[in-house]
């Protein structure tokens, strides 16, 4: 139970936490890692907490209602995290909520990637209308001005804000591909273990400035300025506090990112070059061809628990 859940828990940090806090760690390079940690990880404490209190124990905001506790989980259930650690080291960024909630409850699939490309086409098209309206203004400006000293502090205090509302939403979403492996009413006890272990997972990612995925959000324009870091965080924050608040369903939030990112990217190009180069389009079916790579591992891991089960 607990070995699921430790290796539940670094896999699902080290490879969806920075989607969340990517542009986070971009833009706040020259700040000391331990601070951006007791930052992030107080706002995990306060939700993990809230939702412990709030739901009678159940850390996952209602989200593994339709998921039983598996009273006799074999080694075989240890295969998603470590599968998801095997891929994270590559750089792909693929789905956590496919790789480990389907071993748990396959029929609810469908309902999950419904929702999940829902997510994506909504961010899509959320994130080239917006940067449609201020890549000019905006981006482009950002681009080839310095900021001064005191829009700084501004940007800096706006910045902070978007990120803590959007690491609190993803926590929400995702606590649940983490928990899944302990009851489904923790004790103050297993609430205090399990936190202490989140915390130190988030320490080490921390540390390690991102890793791998990292690559991802800095390949994109202007990802590292902290003034386009925080449009991009508050946006991807209004988007999952949107499907939080339409279903408990567990969605994938690797699919809303990577379709912001490719909105994005699209707009701004097109608005700063006239055009789309053929590169930018490649790389944003690259992405998306690693999320469905992401979902068809975790179709075939399912098979694979079925038949030795």
């Amino acid at each position: 139970m607990w070995l699921g859940f430790s290796l539940a828990a670094y896999s699902v940090v080290g490879n969806d936490s920075i989607q969340t806090l990517g542009t986070f760690l971009s833009s706040n390079e020259e700040r000391p890692w331990y601070i951006l940690w007791l930052f992030a990880g107080s706002i995990l404490t306060a939700t993990l907490v809230y939702g412990w209190a709030q739901y009678g124990g159940d850390v996952s905001y209602d989200r593994l209602a339709k998921y039983p506790v598996k009273e006799n989980m074999g080694w075989i259930y240890l295969l998603p995290p470590l599968v998801l650690m095997a891929l994270t080291k590559t750089g792909i960024p693929v789905s956590t909520s496919f790789l480990i909630l389907t071993f748990f409850n396959e029929k609810n699939m469908y309902s999950m990637i419904q929702k999940s490309a829902l997510g994506y086409f909504l961010a899509f098209i959320a994130a080239i209308i917006l940067y449609f309206l201020i890549t000019n203004s905006f981006e482009k400006r950002n681009a080839n001005t310095e900021m001064t000293s005191s829009s700084r502090k501004y940007w800096t205090v706006a910045q902070w804000f978007s990120t803590g509302f959007l690491w609190s939403q993803w926590l929400i979403q995702d606590f649940a591909n983490i928990y899944v492996y302990l009851p489904r009413n923790i004790s103050s006890t297993q609430l205090a273990i399990s936190l202490t272990i989140l915390l130190s997972m988030l320490a080490y990612i921390f540390y390690r400035k991102g890793g791998n995925i990292q690559k991802i959000v800095k390949a994109k324009t202007n990802t590292s300025d902290i003034r386009s870091a925080t449009i991009v965080d508050l946006l991807f924050a209004i988007i999952l506090y949107f499907f939080k608040e339409v279903s408990n369903i567990p969605m994938s939030t690797t699919w809303v990112f990577i379709g912001l990112l490719a909105g994005r990217e699209l707009a701004i190009k097109w608005k700063l070059n006239g055009s789309i180069h053929k590169n930018t389009s490649r790389d944003i079916f690259m992405d998306l061809g690693k999320v469905f790579f992401g979902l068809l591992i975790s179709i075939i891991l399912v098979f694979i628990i079925k038949w030795f089960g």
